[in-house]
């Protein structure tokens, strides 16, 4: 038992560098696009920040789906699908691979606020996520 609570810890722990590895890549990234210091309250107040979704006919924030408490699972408004916590820290899938942190920014921006979110934007989303 004691093993496969260490073997645990590791896994988590692994994960965890991966994703703070993947993260900082990402934060660098945006820098070189223009955006300056990251900021995790304007990260959070983005996610909290509501805007018409148009095919919806409401106001919908990030949280709309990916829930208040981002240690706990959302749910899509639309389509019902369940989406796992947010939080890396008790979701250490989250924020590990560069490709899919854009494919959804893209795709959850443009939903969510009708337009792509600027590499400011995502510096601070990210780096209130990752916060969590």
């Amino acid at each position: 038992m004691k093993y496969i609570y260490a073997l645990t810890l590791l896994l988590i722990s692994s994960a965890a560098v991966a994703s703070e590895a993947v993260v900082q890549e990402r934060l660098g990234q945006y820098r070189t696009q223009g955006a300056g210091d990251f900021d995790a309250a304007r990260g959070q107040a983005l996610w909290r920040q509501e805007h018409m979704q148009v095919k919806l006919g409401k106001q919908v924030n990030c949280a709309s789906c990916h829930s208040a408490n981002l240690q706990q699972a959302g749910k899509h408004m639309r389509t019902g699908k369940r989406i796992e916590p947010m939080a890396p820290s008790v979701n250490p899938d989250r924020l590990n691979d560069a490709e899919k942190i854009e494919k959804w920014f893209t795709r959850n921006c443009k939903w969510t606020w009708g337009r792509e979110c600027t590499a400011q934007e995502k510096g601070d989303i990210l780096t209130f996520l990752q916060s969590k």
